[in-house]
């Protein structure tokens, strides 16, 4: 049986309707984080144009652009929503992925909603299903053929689950879809930290919103007889198969997922932690730290790193700058990042004297582990940090209070106190089972 088939049988079978407790709350967690991320990046370059050329390339239909009154059709929402997801980089992501899951799956999930109303144990099992799925294929790449890791790839793979779940799509089109989207997803072989360009800091960034509309259009595909090759995933110089197969409906990928809480790119978030969390134990000033060694992984130098980024996807890939802006200003300027900071120039200056170097024991436990440790220099001398996982990662998760916390510092200014109000209590049916107030809550204007 080809892989695609499995993975289609299991949507079909309603296994990933069998996760445990602690895997539907997972996914409720993603869903209201994903759409945090998505109120954070509404009003950027990138979210606005994605918004407007949706608009006039799929045309209207009953899927709901989050935020707003505006419908447009199941793929031209899920395609635009995605973009507002990633566009700070704020979105969630799962260390054997090294990727972005939710971007593609939460969005994908909602627009499908739209054509086929799901009760709520539906809708979370597709979140599942979508998690899964994408993150098994990602984590199955061989990177011997498949050079690129940005999400683009395989986050296509996802909606398809996810979307096929909700529309009920049969087995023999699922595997189809699953197969159409893994040949006609964007290949990325340019952008990240692991393309041929230099210029990270793009708004094509990783290519989530566009496997988005791979992946819904290869449903609607496949539904209409359109082919893929079946045994896209049965090949050993491409992926891991049993890596794919070994666990299915035993073991939850979804629990590893990550949730931000700065604005940029991961790679960069264990340099934060670990200057914070020195800055706190030590009662220090900004005032006070005067340069800064980070010492990580080698991955974390391919990023663009611009000591004064012009604009704010610039300022995503620049380990020097974040890390300057959240010493200078603390973790709030970059929750979200906002484009005053490009200004700053303190925070330039302080970038300017943030060297990298890469530890070989921390290299050595990427990418299961992003870790880095910081020296700072001030005026009684130097310091250095104990070595640091990032927030939000596994053993040091984001609970719901955090999640909420990063809800109300994005909205500030953005709604109405009644209107936060209203919120609140959609998110505590979220908390209890029940998504459908919430999704009441985004498909309306602010």
């Amino acid at each position: 049986m080809y892989l695609t088939t499995l993975l289609a049988e299991c949507i079909a079978d309603r296994v990933f309707h069998g996760a445990p407790v602690e895997g539907r709350n997972k996914a409720l967690a993603c869903l209201f984080d994903a759409v945090v991320c998505a109120l954070a990046g509404k009003n950027t370059t990138g979210s606005t144009s994605a918004r407007l050329v949706a608009a006039r390339i799929f045309g209207p239909g009953r899927a709901p652009l989050w935020f707003s009154d505006d419908r447009l059709s199941t793929v031209g929402a899920a395609f635009a929503n995605s973009a507002s997801v990633c566009a700070l980089d704020f979105d969630d992501g799962h260390r054997a992925a090294r990727g972005h899951p939710g971007a593609a799956v939460i969005p994908a999930v909602l627009a499908a909603c739209a054509e086929s109303a799901a009760d709520p144990e539906d809708f979370v099992a597709a979140i599942v299903a979508g998690y899964e799925i994408a993150i098994r294929i990602a984590a199955a790449q061989n990177p011997d053929n498949i050079r690129s890791r940005q999400s683009g790839l395989w986050a296509g793979y996802g909606a398809v689950a996810a979307a096929g779940c909700i529309l009920n799509t049969s087995t023999d089109h699922l595997a189809q879809a699953l197969a159409i989207n893994g040949v006609w997803a964007p290949n990325q072989a340019a952008n990240g930290s692991s393309g041929y360009s230099k210029l990270t800091g793009n708004h094509a960034k990783e290519g989530i919103p566009w496997s988005v509309v791979t992946g819904l259009t290869a449903l609607e595909l496949a539904e209409e007889g359109f082919t893929g090759p079946a045994d896209i995933l049965d090949h050993a110089s491409h992926f891991n198969g049993e890596r794919i197969r070994s666990g299915l409906g035993l073991t939850w990928e979804i629990l590893g997922t990550y949730f931000k809480p700065y604005s940029c790119c991961r790679y960069i978030h264990p340099a934060i932690d670990a200057t914070l969390d020195l800055m706190r134990s030590r009662r220090l000033e900004p005032k006070d730290v005067l340069s800064i060694e980070v010492q990580t992984f080698q991955w974390a130098q391919r990023l663009q790193n611009k000591v004064m980024p012009k604009t704010l996807v610039e300022a995503q890939y620049s380990l020097p700058f974040c890390l300057a802006a959240a010493v200078r200003h603390g973790a709030s300027a970059l929750a979200p990042i906002d484009e005053q900071l490009l200004e700053d120039g303190d925070i330039c200056s302080l970038a300017g004297a943030v060297t990298l170097t890469v530890d070989d024991r921390i290299d050595q436990k990427f990418p299961a582990e992003t870790l880095a440790r910081v020296m700072l220099t001030t005026p009684s001398g130097e310091i250095t940090s104990t070595t640091a996982t990032p927030r939000g990662d596994v053993g040091r998760p984001m609970l719901w209070d955090e999640l909420e916390k990063k809800f109300h510092e994005v909205c500030s200014g953005k709604m109405t106190a009644a209107r936060e109000e209203a919120f609140d209590r959609a998110i505590d049916h979220i908390k209890s089972g029940d998504p459908l107030p919430f999704l009441q809550e985004i498909s309306a204007d602010l």
